[in-house]
């Protein structure tokens, strides 16, 4: 614990993909106060997606403010701001009037794909790209959102070569803003997801910058994630700005996952696993990324990630769409009314299947129907589908570790707004055959970032310390036989096939 004499509260900034939300944390991890407002999602035609990025900033910035007076401290209490944020979301602005030149273009956002398809075809350049940056050539990242701007928008390329223009993720625009236009900064975390940045050396990659034909003086420079970058002004006295990360590199950081074979799985709207690889840059032979984890040090560390694009959504397609139940709490109550499926999955590929199958074509399917067969085995079901889906990503990230001669996970920390579902953990646990842990703080991703600003500003010694600061609210053991587990996991691959049969 910091002594006394040190100010012992941190303020986190969480921006996410429908609300901004900010909490003051005690240094013991203790939230003291929250406060959280949606914003607009706009979308201008059919696979577009669009955020107003002065609204993200307004937003962002009434809430830091209402939870900094609920806690009943003032600026001078604060250690240090840290910043956790949707990834990916790209935003290009004015350096003259602090502008956005057009809309946000957000992660969801498909836009693109015509050119990640004609890059795709170039000879070597999927290899270029897994290879230097980790990841897959797709719309979901940042690098062809930013060629899109360049290109749509009128004059925004001479501008941009002319110096005139800013680019960055949320986190960057964040801090743009609240240091009123002196800093232009990310954090490695962040600018590992923009398909431009060379993740073994920490640095922007003059080929992949070329072929996206972006020019390098619209990049924001690049910071470790624990870093004081900045100073603001706007809460009355100076703060630090010193804790950046993308939110699920955050929510891993805020699980104490600081070691190689510790993953973590966030359920939210879609699930989010990374497991830590350390120094190591692994590339997956199994369906994953391979993406930067939130740096303490300039020294590289990775992490495999794996994205699941329907997780929770599938309670609010029970609630919404087959009206099976009034409220996304109910569905443990109606799940619970049967013993099993009785048979039944579903497979929730409304927008194609993530990692690690990566198929956009593949379309949603209930399958093992019955006479018998009820909506409550329905919604068994589908609260199953995001435990076999999330199997299928940890069991890709064993294989991986084992193929590089590290050890496969021995525990699944959880987070998000589905892991407060009993029913769900322990179906997850069964399946997986290793423990699943739930921690007493759930919000994983704000506490990484507070976390990230205290390491830079000293009001934690080490990692070590907050490792020991991490406790759990409740483990969950598998019960379930392994024979049985491998079963219902076969299960769920023929499904899967069937959910991809064209």
């Amino acid at each position: 614990m910091p002594s006394p004499a040190r100010k012992e509260h941190l303020l986190a900034l969480d921006q996410g993909t429908s609300s901004s939300r900010a909490i003051v944390f005690h240094a013991s991890g203790r939230i003291v106060a929250m406060a959280q407002r949606e914003f607009r999602q706009i979308f201008p035609q059919p696979g577009w997606v669009e955020h107003d990025a002065e609204e993200i900033w307004s937003s962002q910035l009434a809430v830091a403010k209402e939870a900094l007076h609920t806690s009943g401290l003032e600026a001078r209490d604060i250690a240090a701001i840290g910043i956790a944020n949707q990834r990916e979301t790209t935003v290009l602005w004015n350096r003259a009037t602090g502008r956005p030149v057009h809309h946000a273009i957000v992660w969801q956002d498909r836009r693109t794909e015509p050119l990640c398809a004609q890059l795709r075809a170039q000879e070597g350049f999927v290899d270029q790209v897994r290879g230097t940056s980790g990841l897959v050539v797709d719309p979901y990242f940042s690098g062809t959102k930013l060629r899109w701007l360049l290109d749509h928008v009128s004059g925004a390329r001479i501008a941009a070569a002319q110096g005139e223009l800013a680019f960055g993720t949320v986190d960057s625009w964040l801090l743009w803003k609240l240091t009123e236009g002196r800093v232009h900064a990310t954090d490695v975390s962040n600018a590992s997801r923009t398909m431009l940045f060379d993740i073994r050396h920490n640095r922007w990659d003059h080929g992949l910058l070329k072929a996206l034909h972006v020019p390098d003086n619209v990049l924001p420079q690049v910071v470790p994630s624990a870093h004081v970058v900045g100073e603001t002004t706007l809460f009355g006295a100076p703060i630090l700005v010193a804790g950046i990360a993308g939110d699920q590199q955050a929510a891993l950081f805020g699980q104490a996952c600081f070691k190689a074979g510790l993953a973590k799985n966030t359920y939210g709207t879609g699930c989010f696993m990374l497991m830590h690889t350390g120094e190591r840059f692994q590339k997956s032979a199994n369906g994953l990324i391979t993406t930067s984890a939130a740096q303490t040090r300039r020294v590289p560390e990775y992490a495999l990630e794996g994205s699941v694009f329907i997780g929770g959504a599938v309670v609010q397609w029970l609630r919404d769409g087959l009206r099976a139940i009034e409220g996304s709490g109910a569905v443990q109550a109606l799940a619970e009314s049967v013993p099993d499926s009785g048979g039944v999955i579903v497979v929730p590929a409304f927008a194609g299947l993530g990692a690690p199958y990566w198929d956009a074509e593949a379309r949603g399917a209930i399958v093992g129907l019955t006479r018998g067969s009820t909506v409550a085995h329905i919604a068994r079901a589908a609260l199953e589908s995001i435990a076999f889906q999330s199997a299928a990503l940890l069991q890709a990230m064993a294989k991986d570790a084992v193929a590089a001669g590290g050890a496969a996970p021995t525990e699944l920390r959880v987070d998000g707004g589905a892991c407060v579902n009993d029913l769900l953990m322990q179906t997850q646990a069964d399946l997986l055959g290793i423990p699943v842990v739930r921690p007493k703080v759930t919000e994983t991703t704000a506490l990484g970032a507070a976390y990230l600003a205290g390491l830079a500003t000293g009001v934690y010694a080490n990692l070590d310390e907050l490792a020991a600061q991490w406790g759990e609210e409740r483990r969950f053991l598998p019960t379930l036989a392994r024979e049985r587990a491998a079963e219902r996991m076969a299960g769920w691959e023929r499904a899967v096939r069937q959910a991809r049969a064209r």
